[in-house]
């Protein structure tokens, strides 16, 4: 079959899909053994060199960002083999290090209350049994790049790997919402899950969305991707999943749903992700006073995967280059590249069309030159935005989105 839809249809099937679930999800790692071999994330501030580890349970190579919690980037070769990042290399990205190392299937809640007529406790099953979709979308974590960021800043220092796509599937959030039957006056929708902090008084995770966007039809509560059932370090038994925003939004290992009457002012949207309200987001380096707001929207990427950069090959006249792209929070319309660091564009050939908010694929052949090439992707967007050639700064590291440069050595 070629999808958990099919997979899933019948009763038999549902059992089946729970029955591998309670295996799934046992033993994860409290450390990875020692790191297999070691990459370069090339980052301009040094201290760039990272372990790739496979000793995560259901993740093959990965690049080592952090134990305590887990944070995994994506080698960027995986990118090149297709538009949708497969489950065991998709990066993970969590916030505390308390997470539960199994699930009960059986036990599992998803609970829905606050501003509603009817609170819910919904089982896995009774989440199984509701009509379902899927969407293809990326999930990229805010700080994707931040190691890119001149000066550096504080948090991860991430290469360009804190990403991926994949076909989610899963149920409306609007159709969980209209089951509790929302209250007249709901202004937005807080999510937590099962996740703890590790330090006394500190903050769950905790997101919201305004009432509108939580019941626009494509945010939704995902248990299957790629065609599987959720890792349980992406979030399994379920997920939330927003497209076109950033990931931290995205609540892995969701377990509530509360409806407020007002706005959330807790400490996950009222401090943290905070972004300059500039436009790009950007600040002069060293800015510390500004005006903020939450982040929110993503912005359109490209990035050359064909070539790793620094790349040395045999000089021909004219190459073959390609890579993906993504369009933020819509479509991508067109990708331009210029194999001379800017001065001359040509356009690309764009693969399928997989939805507004997926990967896409584009291919182009290009002069080169002999010596150093600088080869650039620039993504323009269906709404007309393109990727601005300088990068931005904030203290954040956040929504990094300029032109991205592959530097490639022909002799």
């Amino acid at each position: 079959m070629d999808t958990l839809d099919a997979a899933l249809a019948g009763e038999t099937s549902r059992r089946r899909l729970l029955g591998r679930t309670a295996l799934g999800t046992l033993g994860l790692a409290a450390a990875p053994a020692l790191a297999e071999t070691l990459t370069d994330l090339h980052l301009p501030g040094g201290n760039g060199t990272r372990p790739m580890t496979s000793a995560f349970p259901g993740k093959g190579s990965m690049i080592l960002q952090r134990v305590h919690p887990p944070l995994l980037e994506t080698p960027m070769e995986v990118f090149e083999r297709d538009v949708f990042t497969p489950n065991d290399q998709f990066f993970v990205r969590w916030h505390w290090a308390d997470i539960p190392t199994s699930i009960d299937v059986d036990s599992f809640r998803l609970n829905v209350f606050g501003h509603v007529e009817k609170p819910l406790s919904i089982s896995l099953n009774a989440l199984l049994r509701l009509p379902r979709v899927e969407l293809a979308a990326v999930n990229q974590c805010s700080g994707n790049s931040r190691g890119l960021f001149q000066p550096r800043v504080p948090g991860a220092q991430w290469g360009n790997g804190a990403m991926g796509n994949a076909k989610w599937l899963g149920v409306r959030l609007r159709d969980i919402l209209d089951l509790a039957g929302v209250k007249a006056g709901a202004v937005q929708v807080r999510f937590g899950a099962l996740d703890q902090p590790v330090v006394a008084g500190a903050p769950d995770f905790e997101k919201a969305l305004d009432i509108d966007h939580a019941r626009d039809g494509e945010v939704m509560v995902a248990f299957g991707m790629n065609g599987e059932q959720l890792p349980l370090l992406n979030g399994f038994p379920c997920r939330l999943i927003v497209p076109g925003w950033y990931s931290t939004y995205w609540v892995k290992m969701l377990n509530s749903i509360e409806v407020l009457p007002g706005p959330d002012d807790q400490y996950w949207m009222a401090k943290a992700y905070k972004i300059p309200a500039t436009p790009g987001a950007n600040v002069a380096p060293g800015t510390k006073d500004f005006p903020a707001v939450p982040i929110n929207r993503m912005i359109p990427r490209s990035w050359m995967t064909s070539l790793p950069d620094g790349q040395a090959i045999a000089w021909e006249p004219t190459i073959e280059v390609g890579g993906i792209a993504m369009g933020g929070d819509c479509g991508v319309a067109r990708v331009d590249v210029s194999p001379d660091g800017g001065r001359h564009w040509y356009a690309s050939r764009l693969g399928p069309d997989q939805g507004a908010y997926s990967f896409r694929r584009w291919d182009s052949r290009v002069p080169l030159a002999r010596g150093s090439n600088a080869i650039m992707a620039r993504c323009v967007n269906t709404r007309g935005v393109a990727q601005p050639l300088q990068p931005i700064w904030n203290p954040g590291g956040f929504m990094r989105g300029n032109i991205e440069t592959t530097t490639i050595i022909a002799g």
